[in-house]
């Protein structure tokens, strides 16, 4: 096995909510009240079917229960098992889908009172993403406020595919938020489903649709950068996770070109936009969409022009993961520290002084 270097920094482990009923000591009376009258304590509003292989490495899964919902297991598996100083959780829940804001909101707030109980309490080396619905963007923003006295919480989730485009003025209170408390934005694959997830439609298959996802972060980090956010929040900073990485050179030397060629239409963009992506912009490194040859993929990572974008992740418990490694076939090794370590504790500041 391919060891994390020492004191590594998981920055994107999934533990699993069981479903909404446990959800339910978690809410105020009047939404236990609605769940249980319209009959949805028993719904699931998971990410991924739970039987299907990429919900969870065979030798990850629990004998019962979802991949990720087993607190000791998780503990054994990941924390114990890469050795890892800390590691940043993502729960993964379909609060962003929800039409009623209010109850959207109800369940992000829920979602993070049951990660402080049932995780973050449970060990020291746990921080957690702040789940928030941007459905309300006012109320996604005052969660967040809300959570800043807990040190654990250390970033704010949203997903990739969602209403509009991320960097619409209506989001700006939760980056005007995230700033104030130094949290930087964390975009996860995933969706709304409320709008096909190709420019050509709706795909037939899973697999169009979670290749289709490297499209949708193209497209949210182009309007980061063009509606202004980094030059309205200049030390935002943005985290791509799962998004894969060895897209990133192609893509910004395109960026450049067309800027170069339109920027009187967006002035506030003054410097490239591969500059701007150097400088904000994060990318988690599994799933590694590494080349084939892995003599190719230090040339991709070169290619980015930057040591300080990529951080280290395992994607516990999901089957998107080289085998035992901790990194892809190739990774170089002089970026393993950097990655793993170095990269985690500059972008993330609350972790970095929690654990100094």
């Amino acid at each position: 096995m391919q060891g994390v270097a020492p004191g590594g920094i998981d920055c994107d482990l999934h533990p699993a909510l069981p479903g909404t009923a446990a959800l339910m000591p978690y809410l105020d009376p009047y939404w236990r009240e609605q769940i249980t009258v319209r009959g949805i304590d028993g719904l699931d509003l998971a990410s991924f079917p739970p039987k299907i292989p990429a919900n969870g490495r065979a030798d990850w899964r629990p004998q019962h229960g979802k991949p990720g919902a087993d607190f000791e297991r998780l503990r054994h598996d990941a924390l114990d098992g890469f050795g890892l100083r800390a590691a940043i959780c993502n729960p993964l829940y379909g609060v962003q889908a929800v039409y009623n804001r209010h109850f959207a909101t109800a369940l992000a707030t829920a979602m993070n009172d049951w990660m402080v109980a049932e995780w973050l309490d449970r060990d020291p080396r746990l921080r957690a993403s702040v789940v928030i619905a941007p459905q309300d963007p006012a109320a996604a923003a005052a969660e967040i406020e809300r959570r800043a006295a807990d040190p654990r919480f250390v970033q704010v989730l949203l997903l990739a595919m969602g209403e509009a485009p991320l960097g619409r003025q209506e989001y700006w209170p939760i980056y005007a938020a995230a700033t104030r408390h130094r949290m930087p934005i964390g975009v996860h694959a995933g969706s709304t489903a409320r709008h096909a997830t190709t420019g050509n439609g709706w795909p037939s298959y899973y697999l169009e649709d979670y290749v289709a996802h490297a499209q949708a972060f193209q497209a949210q980090l182009l309007n980061l950068i063009h509606e202004g956010v980094f030059a309205k929040f200049p030390d935002l900073r943005v985290v791509l996770i799962e998004s894969g990485f060895t897209w990133v050179p192609n893509f910004m030397w395109r960026a450049n070109k067309t800027w170069r060629g339109v920027r009187a239409e967006v002035p506030w963009v003054d410097r490239p936009p591969a500059d701007l992506i150097r400088e904000h912009v994060r990318f988690t490194l599994q799933p590694a969409d590494a080349p084939p040859d892995p003599a190719d993929l230090a040339r991709a990572i070169d290619q980015i022009g930057s040591d300080d974008v990529l951080l280290f992740s395992t994607d516990y418990p999901h089957w998107q993961f080289d085998g035992t490694d901790a990194y892809p076939a190739g990774f170089p090794a002089a970026l393993r520290q950097r990655v793993a370590v170095d990269n985690p504790l500059a972008t993330y500041p609350r972790l970095r002084e929690t654990l100094a």
